[in-house]
Parts: C-alpha cells; sequence; structure tokens
C-alpha cells in the first residue's frame, strides 16, 4: 500500500508540473487519466518554462533522494537532451537538517563511543545539510578542529524503496514506450543505483579521500583534507577541517588577492594529471566542492571536499582518450576515426571516411576561432554525440568524465575567460603520455610482473605440449562464434607449423626476459649469455612465423 501511495504521488507531481506527456503511450496511461482530474495544475508561469526547468522543480517537490538522482541523471548526456541536463545540473542538493541528537546517537552507535570521549567538542548544530547525509564541526582531544559527516537516520531504507518504485516504472516505459531503446529507462536506474549505493558507505567515500590526498600530497596545486580511521565508519566520516573560498566566488577572490589566472591553469592541469597520471580523479567537481586556499595569493592551490563520486578508466579507455586528446590537438581527424574503431566504441564496419568526414564537421568550427575560445569540453561531447549516430557505445565512466570535463572548464572560463585550455592541456597530457610509455616505466611495469611470470613460467612448455598433441591427434576443437570465422576452419600445415614457432619463439622470449629481469643471464657461450641466445632463436621463431608466404 504505501508503494501504491508513492507511486500516486510521483504521478501526481508529473502532472502537476505537466510532465505527464513524457510516459504517454506507456502501460501508466489509465492511472494517468484516472489523477489528472483530481490535481491541481501548474501556474502560467510554471507552465510557460521549459521541460527542463518543470523537470528540475518536481524532482525537487518530490524529495531528496529524487534530487540526487537527478543530479546524477545530469551527467548522463549521453541519455538525457542537452537542455534538460543543463537544468538537472542547477539542483541544489541542501534539505532541511535532522535533529542533532539524533546524529550524535548514530556517531556513538556506529564508533562505539561517547562522543564526549571521541571529541573534546562536538555541535549538535549541522554546518551543512544534504540529501544523504549532513556536517557537524568538532574537535578532537588534541584540539585539531575536524567535520564529522553522518548519514541521514533511515536513509538506506527510503532509497531502496524509492528505487524499487523507480525501476518498477521504468521496466514498464521499457516494455510500451515506443522510445524505449533511445531512453534507456532500466539503464538510467542501474547509474541512479550505482551513484546512491556508493554513497551510502562513507567508510568508502573515506578511502576515495585518503587515495586523492596521497596522490597530492605537499602538491602546490591541490589540498586534500586528511581522513581520521579512528573516527570513522560505514556512517560517519570525520576528515580534518578547511577553510576556503569556493571556487566560483570571483568577488571574494579578487578581494583576496587571488590570480585568477594562475589560479584557472592549475585547474586544467590538476584535471588532465588525474586522469591520466593517477587514473582517479574528483567526479564530483563543481564549485561547491572545489574551494580555493588563499593564503599564498600569488600562487593559490584548490582544495578539494566531497569524495563520494570518483571515476576512474580501464587502462584501454585511458590510452585511447589520451591518444584522441592528442589527435585532436593535432586536428588529425582521420587518427580521431581510427581511434574510435580500435577501442571498440564503434563498429568496425562504420566506414572510417564517413566518421572522418563527420569528425572534420565538427571540429573545424572550432579551430577557426582563436585558442583561447576554444573549449575541450564543448568538442568532446559534439564528437561523443556525433558518433552515436554511428552507434557509438561507450561506459559510463566517460561520461563521468565528460561532465567533470565540462566542469572543470566551465569554472577555469569563469575564473579566467581568456584562459587557453589547449595551450594548458597539451603539454601536461603530452609530458604524462611520454612518462608512462617510456623505457622506464615500462621496465618498471615489467619488473612487477617478473613473480608472475615466473609463477606460470614451468608451465609453459606442459600447455604447449598439450596444445602439440591436441593438434597431432586431432583433439583440438575450434568453437566458431559468427559466420565470419568459419573461413578460419581450414588451416593449412603451414598455417600450423607456423603457430607452433609462434608460441615456441614467444615462450623462448619470454624466457629470457625473466633471466634479464632477475639480472642472471645464466651460463656463457662463445662469451655471450644463455640468455641472449635464447632470445635470438627466440626471435627467429616469432619472426618465421610472422614472414608472408606466397
Amino acid at each position: 500500500m504505501r508503494a501504491v501511495l508513492r507511486a500516486s504521488r510521483i504521478l501526481r507531481v508529473l502532472v502537476k508540473y505537466r510532465l505527464d506527456s513524457l510516459l504517454e503511450g506507456t502501460g501508466v496511461d489509465p492511472l494517468l487519466r484516472l489523477i489528472r482530474p483530481f490535481v491541481p495544475r501548474a501556474s502560467k508561469k510554471v507552465a510557460a518554462l521549459s521541460r527542463g526547468a518543470r523537470l528540475r522543480m518536481a524532482l525537487q517537490d518530490l524529495g531528496p533522494i529524487f534530487v540526487k538522482a537527478g543530479q546524477v541523471l545530469s551527467t548522463r548526456r549521453d541519455l538525457v537532451p542537452e537542455d534538460v541536463a543543463d537544468e538537472l545540473s542547477l539542483l541544489q542538493d541542501r534539505v532541511a537538517p535532522f535533529d542533532g541528537a539524533e546524529a550524535q546517537r548514530i556517531i556513538e552507535q556506529s564508533l562505539g563511543k561517547p562522543v564526549g570521549e571521541l571529541f573534546s567538542a562536538f555541535e549538535q548544530t549541522p554546518l551543512a545539510s544534504a540529501s544523504i547525509a549532513q556536517v557537524h564541526p568538532a574537535s578532537l582531544a588534541d584540539g585539531r578542529e575536524v567535520v564529522v559527516k553522518v548519514l541521514r537516520p533511515g536513509i538506506a531504507k527510503q532509497i531502496r524503496a524509492d528505487l524499487a518504485l523507480l525501476r518498477a516504472l521504468a521496466e514498464i516505459a521499457n516494455r510500451t514506450h515506443p522510445r524505449a531503446d533511445k531512453i534507456r529507462p532500466l539503464e538510467v536506474i542501474d547509474e541512479i543505483e550505482a551513484t546512491l549505493h556508493g554513497e551510502l558507505d562513507l567508510q568508502r567515500e573515506g578511502a576515495n579521500a585518503s587515495l586523492l590526498r596521497r596522490n597530492w600530497l605537499d602538491s602546490p596545486d591541490l589540498y586534500v583534507p586528511e581522513v581520521f580511521w579512528s573516527h570513522s565508519g560505514e556512517r560517519v566520516l570525520t576528515l580534518e577541517r578547511v577553510r576556503g573560498i569556493p571556487a566560483d566566488d570571483v568577488q571574494a577572490l579578487d578581494a583576496a588577492g587571488v590570480d585568477r589566472h594562475v589560479l584557472a591553469a592549475k585547474g586544467v592541469r590538476v584535471f588532465y594529471t588525474q586522469v591520466f597520471r593517477d587514473n582517479f580523479f574528483h567526479a564530483d567537481a563543481h564549485a561547491g566542492n572545489i574551494w580555493v586556499d588563499p593564503s599564498k595569493p600569488t600562487d593559490p592551490r584548490y582544495i578539494a571536499l566531497d569524495f563520494g563520486i570518483m571515476g576512474q578508466l580501464p587502462s584501454r579507455d585511458q590510452y585511447y582518450l589520451a591518444e584522441n586528446f592528442m589527435a585532436m590537438f593535432q586536428r588529425d581527424y582521420r587518427r580521431i576515426a581510427e581511434l574510435h574503431v580500435e577501442a571498440g566504441w564503434m563498429p568496425s564496419t562504420v566506414k572510417l571516411e564517413e566518421l572522418e568526414a563527420a569528425t572534420r564537421s565538427v571540429c573545424e568550427p572550432y579551430f577557426t576561432r582563436p585558442l583561447s575560445e576554444i573549449a575541450l569540453g564543448e568538442v568532446v561531447v559534439k564528437l561523443f554525440r556525433t558518433a552515436q549516430r554511428y552507434e557509438l557505445t561507450l561506459q559510463p565512466q566517460l561520461i563521468l568524465l565528460q561532465k567533470t570535463l565540462l566542469n572543470i572548464e566551465g569554472v577555469g572560463r569563469l575564473l579566467d575567460p581568456k584562459l587557453d585550455i589547449w595551450a594548458v592541456a597539451h603539454p601536461v597530457l603530452e609530458s604524462i603520455l611520454r612518462e608512462r610509455y617510456s623505457g622506464r616505466h615500462l621496465a618498471r611495469e615489467f619488473r612487477k610482473r617478473i613473480p608472475e611470470i615466473v609463477t606460470h613460467a614451468p608451465d609453459m612448455p606442459r600447455l604447449i605440449r598439450e596444445w602439440l598433441v591436441q593438434q597431432t591427434t586431432g583433439g583440438h576443437q575450434l568453437r566458431m562464434r559468427s559466420q565470419d570465422l568459419e573461413a578460419l576452419v581450414q588451416v593449412s600445415r603451414e598455417g600450423q607449423r607456423k603457430t607452433v614457432y609462434a608460441i615456441l619463439g614467444t615462450g623462448l622470449m619470454i624466457t629470457a626476459a625473466v633471466l634479464f629481469g632477475l639480472e642472471a643471464g645464466g651460463p656463457r657461450l662463445l662469451g655471450v649469455a644463455a640468455a641472449v641466445w635464447i632470445a635470438i632463436v627466440g626471435a627467429m621463431g616469432a619472426f618465421y612465423a610472422a614472414w608472408p608466404r606466397g
């Protein structure tokens, strides 16, 4: 019964803000017809607003969980029209605080000690209150000032109930909505659910803050507050209290004498370094979560807050994204098209010439402007949107990165309207890539994997022998997954021999690499270490396998 009442309230709010048209053609049409006569319509002033603005107001009316859902939805610009996403990004996650005595009870229950033992001072009046948690100022026994983030009581149960209801509505829409394949309602709910569940675990947020702090320890560009694990748990997070100026408060920054030109450039460098050096970036980098430390006005640094939403990319996507940026810097449209296909973001059947032409049509208008007027975020968004016509498939992490890039560039332009983002980003990205793919870096990575290689090396002769036995006795089975692979069933004896040489050659080169990695070249023959001879023989085998035959 409670779920039915909640569902009817959602429908009433949608009707009130004239958003019921979004559900036309779905299975809830009969309910909408039943509810409409009993719901007062929005005023003419509200009705005249855009659909995005009306949706934003409706979510605010429905309560904090729907506000949070709208914020998450604003990051999925691949699913939501641009005008709606822009409005949803304006949702303010500020709600009435819950009782401070209740917050104190949650802290004591979670940490197993009275607040008086944990803190020398604790204020029941919160500094800030949001949909998931609220923050209280406090002091540790040694006098250090901290903030204590406390989950709202009953919030997990409320989220589960609302998500179950939203999923039920999404399943109806998925079955009945004529544009369900474009809207992808179930995917939207999955994204909202993953984000909300992540924010319900404050220990996870603390771990995010701890890693980010370690990555930027002693940096003059970014400061991350310390986590006090002895005073933290799943429902309570205690952080060092920091003070600063919100990054979008230009008037306060100017009053403090902060060099906004330096600050804007630092923001761009910090973002690209987080993404491509650390592969761990703050993905909720709006001005409310990014402050400025004005203690050194000529060399200011940022202060990061709220670590509930962080982004990481698979190494493959990270590489292809970096290469895409470099190709954009060089205006190499063909390379951009090739990278989209190589990365698996686009089907291999796409015609590269068409994709190259579409990429050129997006990018060229930007490159006619002065570099200081080009926004990389806008270019990336339009590229992704253009590529969707060619069946682009992107992971949520890339969409999160796209949204963060827009936020960072927005703050940068606000601080310094003449900021040349290309000039700042290009050398940073180039330097990071040069280091990442240098011989020294590859050698370090190889040394990390030596234990793994050594562990599996003894199995190589047995595996090769078993494979050879299968080949000679006809025991090898080839499972076909598509008609395109059927042509490979007829393999010539020469092809089999080449495969054997390739495997043996690769195995010998791995053995040689292990010997070199262990700094043990083995016995010497004609004055040359055995590892060198092994590598030469392996290379000859691999070379023979790769040599084309007429």
